[in-house]
């Protein structure tokens, strides 16, 4: 989703918590990988793998020079002959300590499995943010988390504002690239992003993910 959409994303939830929210929630995320010269490890559940939303953060990190964005994608199951980008498994989460951030995009539930490999990656120091449908045992090991209930807006009424998963990634996608932080480069003008994106409507979809 470019930066046009996601402003009119933004009109059309404004009045909301979901813009703020994500920025904020953005603005936890770039904080923890500031220091950790790009070590940011992203990994969905075993139903939901968060491909679209690693392939935004790549495209935000280049955008606004801060490459420490650009995660690993981390996959419960890798194929053979899969490019290299597609092919970190679970294992990959046993590295993670002091220094790591992981990103949990969790729109379910997630396994026993994947929260104790949460844990472990939490005892050995990494940052755990989290991106999830409101399950309280992966928010409580979280040091930040977004939920996202299945209503909406998080008082289980049912009369939500349809807000789901996928939007919020968008916005907080958007927003990690936004509001320079000291000693990085600031950036791009909206109207070079403009033009940059105006290119990229007219060009075929990507093919790495």
């Amino acid at each position: 989703m470019d930066a046009v959409r996601v402003a009119l994303l933004r009109e059309v939830l404004a009045g909301t918590q979901w813009p703020d929210a994500a920025r904020r929630f953005a603005g936890s995320l770039r904080r923890s990988v500031a220091p950790a010269g790009g070590r940011l490890l992203l990994v969905g559940t075993e139903g939901y793998e968060p491909w679209h939303l690693a392939a935004h953060l790549v495209d935000e990190a280049a955008w606004s020079g801060r490459p420490e964005l650009a995660p690993t994608l981390v996959r419960h199951r890798v194929l053979p002959g899969e490019p290299p980008h597609l092919s970190v498994g679970l294992g990959r989460l046993a590295t993670a300590r002091r220094g790591h951030t992981l990103l949990v995009v969790a729109p379910e539930r997630p396994g026993a499995g994947l929260l104790e490999r949460v844990y472990d990656a939490r005892r050995a120091g990494a940052t755990v943010l989290s991106l999830d449908g409101g399950d309280e045992e992966l928010g409580a090991l979280a040091h930040d988390a977004l939920s996202v209930p299945a209503d909406g807006d998080g008082d289980g009424d049912g009369d939500g504002d349809g807000v789901d998963l996928d939007t919020v990634q968008h916005l907080v996608s958007a927003a990690a690239g936004e509001n320079g932080l000291p000693g990085q480069r600031a950036p791009r003008r909206f109207r070079d992003r403009l033009a940059r994106l105006a290119d990229q409507l007219t060009a075929p979809p990507p093919s790495r993910w």
